[in-house]
């Protein structure tokens, strides 16, 4: 914690006087600690000024994510959703956050079917009429990020395929309805873990949410296999991803050799994902991004 006396400004930029604003938060996190709580660094809390241009980069993802709702079909190439996420990211002024992050080619990650996530969009790979399709788009506006998934049907798909999809959106859901101020990750992270088990699904456990805002990925890492009253305490001013990847079969998955990206389930089932960002609030969480 910051080393600030009582009458100092306060360390979120509010200009009030640190005794008047974040001074009894911050004896609050003390006492967690102290009870040997992990508990937020004012690094990974966002200020209220943050949190506004958070939301500007947020309003662009989701704008792009409603033109790939309306527009995704049969026939369509993941390079053409590519080719539409860049396009209307540079319109509006903001880059996509994947293009060139650890060497990632493209804008945007596009799985389908087995493909966990991380996929790698080409004009090879045509999207046809069955598929499942989780397309993770992440802006940066002005120095701002955002980051939000969702899956898409194409066509008729099976009643397999189509109940997995569903369900995993109610994990993110259930997830959601967990995450209140002074509550614990692992509160979220267990409901999203039995409604998927409840279903005969597993979750994946090697990858997770993470801290997003003023980096692509930031602290917290966000799993989906602690127990409630396990992992970090959720304070007001933290945002972060709620995006479980649930898979019909195993929760074992690989990456693959040829392009080190695109991760597979190890019994080639297919995996379903959403992905939203939430800011913990004093009464609750606000979805930012969706």
């Amino acid at each position: 914690m910051h080393l600030l006396q009582r009458n100092d400004p306060c360390w979120c930029g509010s200009g009030k006087k640190y005794k008047k604003c974040h001074y009894a938060f911050d004896e609050r996190l003390k006492f967690y600690e102290s009870q040997g709580v992990l508990v937020p660094s004012h690094e990974i809390l966002k200020t209220p000024a943050q949190i506004e241009k958070i939301k500007e980069s947020a309003k662009i993802n989701v704008e792009i994510l409603d033109y790939v709702a309306e527009h995704i079909k049969a026939g369509v190439t993941t390079q053409e959703i590519d080719d539409w996420v860049s396009a209307m990211t540079e319109k509006a002024g903001a880059v996509p956050a994947p293009l060139n992050y650890d060497g990632f080619p493209k804008s945007v990650c596009t799985s389908i079917n087995e493909q966990v996530c991380h996929g790698i969009p080409s004009k090879d790979v045509v999207l046809k009429e069955g598929d499942i399709i989780n397309v993770d788009v992440s802006t940066i506006l002005d120095g701002y990020f955002s980051d939000s998934s969702r899956m898409f049907c194409i066509g008729e798909v099976s009643s397999e395929k189509k109940k997995l999809v569903e369900v995993t959106k109610e994990c993110v859901e259930k997830g959601l309805e967990k995450v209140k101020p002074w509550g614990y990750l692992g509160d979220m992270s267990q409901a999203v873990y039995e409604h998927a088990h409840a279903n005969g699904y597993s979750v994946v456990r090697e990858i997770g949410g993470h801290g997003v805002g003023l980096e692509f990925h930031e602290d917290p890492w966000v799993g989906y296999i602690q127990k409630a009253g396990t992992g970090m305490l959720m304070v007001p001013g933290m945002i972060f991803t709620i995006e479980p990847m649930i898979n019909m079969g195993t929760h074992e998955i690989y990456t693959d050799d040829t392009d080190d990206w695109t991760v597979y389930t190890d019994d080639g089932l297919p995996s379903a994902q959403w992905e939203i960002m939430v800011l913990v609030t004093e009464k609750g969480s606000e979805v930012l991004c969706w």
